[in-house]
């Protein structure tokens, strides 16, 4: 049997022998008809397994895919002040099981989501989290440029890296990293 590496392949010698036939059908077609003839459910699929052979993975290999750090906070208020003020995430979504009790909400931006909550048993406060990023100088730039009077955050070159940590009304710090170049 043909492997998946071979997909696109098979695709084109399944138009070219149905042109033969008079019978035309686009490459997206066909492309879905061999991720079926693989047992999957589409192209996305068959091609998702085809990126992690070409990267020597074996299709079921473990791969992880995100982070999503839960932030223990006490003020919803002040919380919303300094990630969404502050860092300028915005709201993905809120839950509460009813009207008077705890928050569990995402923030995000430019593709780093956060967890913040304020059920006791999620996260202990205090917690520390690195995330690395570019464009490190333009956001501190941008932090002290809001003139936040609790957060003046440093930016440190340490070991290879562009460092700056701001910590939380809760005592949570981020630590944004960015890599150097060699």
């Amino acid at each position: 049997m043909r492997d998946y590496l071979d997909a696109k392949a098979m695709a084109k010698a399944m138009r070219e022998r149905l042109a033969e036939q008079n019978l035309q059908i686009s490459h997206s077609e066909a492309l879905e008809i061999v991720a079926h003839q693989f047992g999957l459910q589409s192209w996305n699929v068959l091609s998702a397994r085809i990126e992690r052979e070409k990267e020597g993975r074996p299709a079921g290999a473990i791969s992880f895919q995100r982070v999503v750090p839960i932030i223990r906070i006490f003020d919803v208020a002040k919380a919303h002040e300094f990630y969404l003020g502050f860092l300028g995430f915005s709201i993905d979504w809120e839950h509460r099981f009813g009207d008077d009790l705890p928050l569990y909400t995402q923030v995000s931006r430019s593709g780093l989501a956060l967890h913040l909550s304020e059920h006791s048993g999620d996260a202990s406060p205090g917690g520390n989290s690195c995330i690395y990023m570019t464009g490190i100088r333009a956001f501190h730039r941008e932090l002290t440029d809001k003139a936040y009077r609790y957060m003046k955050p440093g930016l440190e070159e340490i070991g290879g890296r562009l460092e700056m940590q701001v910590t939380d009304p809760f005592n949570n710090r981020l630590r944004f990293m960015e890599v150097r170049p060699a």
